[in-house]
């Protein structure tokens, strides 16, 4: 199927699952940063299902398995077999005790504080985190699951968490497995050392960092492993340039914004968006099966679907090139520079 059509579906290698070329990334129905209501979240997931989305990503850190549970409740009403679902483990929900729990903000999410997120990569761990998870999903399965930011416990999950989702794949109790990272050199050793099915790089391959393209995405591409690109928008600074932008969960630096808003005048001089541009860099590497778009309202929804099947002149991908806003050999949408 053309990658930039959001009909029909793309495997994830020999398990059956398929996911649709854009997907809906769902920190930001967990109240990232700032709250919103069931209701709102409820329209955002429906409005991404009428624009022919069909997968949907998830984590129990995604404001203390708030996410979970409005993605859960937004597609009680759909068949099962009609949607992919993904989610993460490795980050364990506690309770905490006390009447008066604060809030969950210096994760970046508000929500009341109710749990502690626990970093657990044992066999034991991960399945106690799954069947938590399937339980604020309301459903019976999910069909892929990633190991959710093993940066700083790497031997636990190479050596536990991932044995572990193999058992479960052969199980049949999930039906692909995966890690997903903000970062690529792991994610590299997964696809390299393991029989992950997918990986998900968040932020990594962007019209403003393609360090990617370096090693994780050739490895994938040689060994046949699909990869999901999530932060499209870099934390958002890509969808709206602009001085108090987030870049990467944080404040974006000057210069970081400054070029953002150069990528931005040229798409406007070349009659497209720089949310188009940055959708189709993201989907053009022949390894990627999906991008993740986080939206929180309906409206958001639908923009990032019309701006993802949007068509972006190639003369806007050579004047990127031309004006060093994109390296001179990076493949860009219409199989311009190497694969």
């Amino acid at each position: 199927m053309n990658a930039r059509e959001n009909e029909g579906r793309n495997a994830l290698d020999r398990r059956g699952v398929r996911v649709t070329a854009l997907g809906l990334g769902t920190g930001g129905i967990g109240n990232l940063y700032t709250p919103l209501d069931d209701a709102q979240a409820h329209h955002t997931v429906t409005a991404a299902w009428r624009q022919g989305v069909r997968y949907f990503d998830t984590a129990p850190h995604y404001g203390l398995g708030l996410a979970e549970r409005r993605l859960g409740e937004a597609l009680r009403a759909r068949p099962r077999a009609e949607y992919t679902l993904s989610t993460k483990v490795g980050r364990r929900l506690e309770p905490v005790d006390g009447d008066d729990p604060g809030d969950d903000l210096a994760n970046g999410f508000a929500v009341p504080a109710t749990h502690r997120r626990v970093w657990d990569f044992t066999a034991d761990g991960i399945r106690r985190t799954l069947e938590a998870s399937l339980t604020r999903l309301g459903v019976d399965r999910v069909d892929l699951v990633y190991l959710h930011d093993p940066d700083d416990h790497a031997e636990q999950a190479f050596r536990e968490g991932y044995p572990a989702l193999e058992r479960l794949r052969a199980e049949g109790v999930v039906g692909a497995i995966g890690a997903g990272m903000n970062q690529t050199g792991m994610l590299t050793r997964f696809v390299r050392d393991t029989d992950v099915d997918a990986v998900l790089c968040a932020g990594r391959h962007t019209l403003l960092d393609q360090s990617a393209l370096t090693e994780l995405l050739p490895a994938a591409e040689e060994r046949g492993t699909a990869v999901v690109i999530g932060g499209a928008f870099n934390s958002g600074l890509l969808a709206d340039p602009r001085p108090g932008a987030r870049y990467d969960y944080r404040a974006a630096p000057p210069d970081v914004i400054d070029r953002a808003l150069r990528l931005k005048s040229l798409a406007d001089r070349h009659g497209t968006t720089l949310r188009a541009a940055a959708l189709a860099f993201c989907a053009a590497h022949p390894a990627v099966v999906s991008v993740l778009v986080g939206a929180r309202s309906a409206a958001e929804a639908d923009d990032c679907a019309e701006q993802f099947r949007a068509h972006v002149p190639a003369a806007f991908w050579a004047e990127s090139k031309e004006r060093g806003l994109l390296p001179p050999d990076v493949p860009v949408p219409g199989g311009e520079g190497p694969p």
